[in-house]
């Protein structure tokens, strides 16, 4: 009894220096496989191969152009004309009487002035570009590609010197181009171009008090229309931005996830009574609803897409079948688990009222799940507008095949990032109309 007492805390104190020591293992060796994980995963993914492959000046172009616009001055030499225009579109070209006041158009000669120091001088098949604290750059067009006369000293890293094409870029907002056919200078301004009308429309360039003011006056700019359908026409039918068209394809991406979750819980909820194992008796066909269910769901539904696009064509249908039937199995299996864990007390009560099955189960079966039937489906919905764009980007239509688009050039990264920000902005309202549906059909507020 004495050797018991004696070897008692003797026990405890080893029990306590192991589990102490074990603790002390366990915060030593997860930090270091994780740093193991990371490691592997950083040569695995080949990381090192896409860091020296990366291009991040080419990353702070394309973001520069999706916030700003750059006005052209193109000086076209076999033609030997001068041209000004908006993103270099012939339709945002400007005349020679409204020419912006950095540039000075004499002829078929030029004077340009970016600001801070830097300008411009084009002459024949000359371009003279002074950069500050650099000196002047001397570019001569010739018949096989460009003559280049430099400042003596190391060449800048914004400068690339090629006998077939002169690139220099000294700053973000600041670009000159040259090669045997043209003399091209890019000047960036912050903002969207056009975004409102187009650059010949009557309304170009007005304030909203003026528009306004337009819009209330009974003088019409065009006889054939009032004012107010002209300001909506010119806004709609913008060439640049196509207003029109983006919203109707942000229409049909929402209707693509409506229709396509709507059909899902249409069939999802009576395939779960099939699948409830307290509903349908017969193993069998539970066995065979649920694995109906894995299937739906296992084939992922840009995959249904691909399928219905081959077997139905181009076009919204497809993208809501693939939504509906993706769906249909994640909803019926939601809508199984929660008719397995219903309350059958409710169900007995309802029943000893004498009434029929289909009575049993609207008043005793639904009213139990319906919470979870709102909240899953309006979940899903506001989900599917998401997916519905990714979609869409595969040749479903709607807003996902536009954003694909814009993104196919380099030229039109500022309509991209207009589609991007209207569909964040779709996800946002749907976010909140389903909340507030929840509340309302759940909560009873």
């Amino acid at each position: 009894m004495a050797y018991e007492t004696f070897n008692e805390p003797v026990s405890d104190r080893n029990t306590v220096f192991q589990t102490v020591r074990r603790r002390a293992w366990i915060t030593v060796a997860v930090p270091v496989a994780v740093c193991l994980y990371l490691v592997y995963t950083w040569f695995a993914f080949g990381v090192p191969q896409l860091l020296s492959k990366a291009q991040p000046e080419r990353a702070a172009i394309l973001a520069t152009d999706s916030v700003a616009y750059k006005v052209h001055v193109t000086k076209l030499l076999r033609r030997d004309i001068m041209e000004v225009a908006i993103e270099g579109e012939r339709r945002a070209t400007y005349e020679n009487e409204d020419l912006p006041d950095w540039v000075k158009v004499d002829g078929t000669d030029a004077l340009v002035d970016l600001g801070q120091g830097y300008e411009i001088a084009i002459a024949g098949k000359v371009m003279e570009f002074t950069v500050p604290d650099y000196g002047t750059i001397r570019v001569t067009a010739t018949q096989s590609g460009v003559k280049t006369e430099l400042p003596p000293g190391p060449i800048p890293d914004w400068i690339k010197d090629d006998p077939k094409k002169f690139d220099a870029r000294p700053t973000l907002d600041r670009r000159v181009q040259v090669t045997r056919t043209k003399i091209e200078v890019h000047n960036y301004f912050g903002g969207w171009e056009n975004f409102w009308f187009p650059f010949h429309s009557e309304l170009y360039g007005l304030s909203f008090s003026q528009l306004w003011a337009i819009a209330l006056s009974n003088e019409r700019i065009d006889p054939s229309q009032s004012n107010m359908s002209l300001i909506m026409h010119d806004f709609l039918g913008n060439p640049d931005w196509q207003h029109g068209e983006v919203f109707i394809a942000l229409f049909e991406t929402i209707m693509m996830a409506v229709l396509g979750t709507l059909t899902a819980a249409f069939f999802g909820l009576p395939l779960a009574f099939l699948a409830a194992r307290n509903f349908t008796p017969s193993k069998i066909l539970r066995f065979g609803t649920r694995r109906l269910f894995d299937f739906l769901r296992g084939i992922d539904m840009l995959i249904w897409s691909l399928i219905f696009i081959r077997a139905f064509g181009l076009g919204p249908l497809t993208g809501a079948l693939a939504i509906a039937f993706t769906d249909t199995g994640s909803l019926g299996k939601l809508f199984s688990e929660a008719l397995e864990n219903i309350d059958n007390k409710q169900v007995e009560g309802v029943r000893a009222t004498g009434a029929s099955q289909i009575q049993r189960y609207r008043f005793g079966v639904i009213p139990q799940i319906l919470p979870v039937f709102v909240s899953q489906v309006l979940y899903y919905l506001e989900s599917n507008t998401r997916s519905a764009t990714v979609i869409g980007a595969l040749g479903a239509g709607g807003i996902g095949l536009m954003l694909v688009e814009t993104m196919k050039t380099s030229r039109d990264w500022e309509n991209t990032s207009y589609i991007i920000i209207l569909t964040i902005l779709v996800v946002i309202i749907m976010d909140q109309t389903s909340s507030w549906l929840r509340r309302k059909l759940i909560e009873g507020k």
